[in-house]
């Protein structure tokens, strides 16, 4: 839930309710909105930094770690009272970038001479791939995430919920009504559910269909029952080739293959003292855009951060502001990170 607009509440209230919206994961646009806030006063980041280490320390004691993965910490239970220095503060990923920082366009190459706009089509490419996840929440309370460039269209009914995927790649969480079912059609393949979590990717030879909860029937056709291919189960895939002719083939996915092929939806990543070479390595597991760190000494630059998958942007930000990075796109598309001279 999103908090009240700030004006006028306590510092600390307002914190409270970022610490808690940081560790189900900030949009990219909620990163943004925060970045904002920090910058706004200084007491912001002091009642953000008491509130963050405060939760930090339930985590570590109850064993859990939704947050950032802790360090061990012989000091954890000893009375303190003191603020956490600013550096520090400034090397986590809720820091107060100044504003006009935020709001800068990332794509511009630094050189002797002052910052030049890239209109390569390496550049157009990686600002595509830089284009968070869509997610839609639809009437029913079913939710959906895009990948990249995916479209569809919803059509829902009093006696059925119906979705066309036209192109790409999707994540269905479907909500339970036992009256309507969910079906999803795409390249003449039809996946019918009631209750439950599925991925579909519509390819120019196949659909593939991955289940990540509950059980879905896949089938050609009329989604009702006849022509029915196959029921699948968590954990289980099924690629139907578009030719009519094409035998279906189902199997069950390792957790490894499982991982990899829907490392494409957004998640929290969350580094403790990480250097930037092994966080650029999982941004790119998670992303269609590759970034390369340019200078062997930058690789090992450590870095304390949390940010959605998908918000390579917002790091790139982080990036800029607080370490004196620069991020330029070569004519492939990648990215590559230089430090500022």
């Amino acid at each position: 839930m999103k908090p009240a607009p700030s004006e006028n509440r306590d510092p600390a209230d307002v914190a409270a309710s970022w610490v808690m919206r940081h560790d189900r994961g900030l949009s990219p646009a909620e990163q943004d909105e925060f970045l904002q806030w920090l910058a706004a006063d200084p007491c912001n980041g002091e009642a953000m930094a008491r509130h963050r280490s405060a939760w930090e320390k339930f985590d570590r004691l109850a064993g859990l770690h939704a947050s950032v993965p802790a360090i061990p910490d012989p000091d954890l239970l000893a009375p303190d009272g003191r603020v956490m220095p600013q550096r520090t503060w400034r090397r986590l990923a809720w820091l107060a970038v100044p504003l006009a920082a935020a709001a800068a366009i990332l794509l511009v190459v630094a050189n002797r001479s002052g910052p030049v706009a890239v209109t390569s089509a390496g550049a157009s490419l990686a600002a595509a791939q830089l284009t968070p996840i869509e997610e839609r929440t639809l009437e029913d309370g079913s939710t959906i995430r895009l990948n990249r460039g995916a479209t569809l269209q919803v059509a829902f009914t009093p006696d059925e919920r119906r979705v066309r995927l036209e192109r790409g790649e999707a994540d269905f969480a479907v909500a339970k009504d036992s009256v309507r079912a969910f079906v999803v059609e795409s390249g003449g393949v039809k996946i019918r559910a009631v209750g439950t979590a599925f991925n579909v990717r519509l390819t120019e030879q196949a659909i593939e269909v991955i289940v990540t909860e509950g059980i879905v029937t896949v089938a050609r056709g009329d989604a009702s029952g006849a022509g029915v291919l196959s029921a699948l189960s968590a954990g289980e895939r099924a690629f139907v080739p578009r030719a009519a002719t094409g035998a279906p083939v189902v199997g069950l996915l390792s957790k490894e293959e499982l991982d990899r092929r829907l490392a494409w939806q957004p998640r929290l990543l969350g580094f403790a003292d990480e250097s930037l070479s092994t966080i650029v390595n999982e941004f790119n597991r998670h992303n269609p855009v590759v970034l390369r760190v340019a200078a062997p000494a930058l690789r090992e630059l450590r870095l304390t951060v949390r940010f959605r998958s998908d918000n390579v942007s917002g790091f790139l930000r982080l990036l800029a502001a607080d370490f004196g990075v620069r991020s330029e796109p070569d004519a492939g598309g990648e990215i590559v990170l230089r430090a500022s001279r």
